[in-house]
């Protein structure tokens, strides 16, 4: 078994939520829903762990209030920037 296997993002999880939040009821291509993901997430910074319940344990309520705060900003922004780009196209 590889190291990396248990290694993850933390934010990738919580973009792709906050992501269906923002478009629920509303039909998107699945290409358009991954380019949005993606453009979020390298505008958060990197934060690696290797199980969920250790940031939750480490993250006071206002620095989870705060990160969830940049996650929507960072998703709505992206999803903008993705959309004007396939509008260019």
């Amino acid at each position: 078994m590889s190291i990396l296997n248990n290694i993850h993002n933390y934010y990738e999880s919580l973009v792709i939520e906050c992501l269906s939040e923002l478009t629920e009821g509303q039909a998107h291509e699945d290409d358009f829903l991954i380019d949005v993901v993606c453009v979020a997430l390298n505008h958060l910074p990197p934060r690696y762990i290797r199980h969920e319940v250790d940031m939750i344990y480490y993250l006071s309520p206002v620095e989870a209030q705060e990160m969830r705060d940049k996650i929507k900003s960072a998703t709505k922004d992206a999803m903008a920037y993705v959309e004007e780009a396939r509008q260019r196209e």
